[in-house]
């Protein structure tokens, strides 16, 4: 009942609230990006949706335009000024996305859109996290946020979905207000953002659930599997040459 029907209305009368509300933070933080960053204030991103749709996602620019001789932008690392990594420790660079919220292209809560060119890459369970709408948190963000790895998000990502509730979205709204306020994981180990994603070699360890299902045993928790093992395989990620 929750999700068909009362997490649609949630996420448009909470983002509604919270851009009326915040309007005055909007007003100061895109005159602070004119004045630090130039324009345009918006950053704006294609990114993949519910069942890969592709949507133009919303967010206050947190770096320069700076280029090297050959018109080549220079590094995360480079780019990223005191300023933007200011307005991403306390994720204030994500609040235009309240608006992709109210127009139907992502949710409060859900596994984090990533970029377009990664949709190639996803092994068959991976894909799954776009079966929901993408969110302006979940639970891998409340698990550590930008420095979780890779293989660890998609388990989150597909936990998440496998035990949607009312009860869940709540615990991780909680959550992320307690990790945005201590500014954690706003950094992976290897950049100054969030570490590129890099293509996953599936061997898959395929298992059955209780409802016949087959499912990753590297990307479900195993406490909702049978002890029967179908097929061995193992998921590792390499870097793509």
């Amino acid at each position: 009942m929750y999700i068909k029907y009362f997490k649609r209305i949630s996420d448009v009368v909470l983002s509604a609230i919270a851009l009326v509300v915040l309007s005055p933070v909007f007003a100061v933080v895109a005159v602070l990006v004119k004045v630090k960053l130039g324009s345009p204030v918006i950053f704006r991103q294609k990114r993949p949706g519910k069942d890969e749709k592709i949507f133009t996602m919303y967010k206050f620019r947190t770096m320069t335009n700076q280029r090297d001789e050959n018109g080549e932008l220079l590094s995360d690392e480079a780019r990223l000024t005191k300023f933007g990594k200011f307005l991403r420790s306390v994720s204030i660079d994500e609040l235009p996305e309240l608006w992709n919220i109210i127009k139907g292209d992502m949710s409060i809560i859900g596994p984090r859109p990533l970029l377009v060119e990664y949709l190639p890459l996803y092994n068959e369970t991976q894909k799954h996290r776009h079966d929901v709408k993408p969110g302006l948190t979940g639970l891998a963000q409340i698990n550590g946020r930008n420095a979780v790895e890779w293989d660890d998000r998609f388990k989150y990502d597909i936990e998440y979905i496998q035990n949607m509730s009312l009860k869940q979205d709540i615990k991780i709204i909680w959550l992320t207000v307690k990790i945005v306020v201590k500014k954690t994981g706003i950094s992976s180990v290897h950049s100054a953002t969030m570490e590129k994603f890099r293509e996953a070699k599936t061997e898959t360890i395929i298992l059955i659930n209780s409802n016949n299902n087959n499912i990753s045993d590297n990307m479900i928790p195993k406490s909702n599997l049978k002890d029967e093992l179908v097929s061995v395989d193992i998921t590792e990620y390499s870097n793509v040459s």
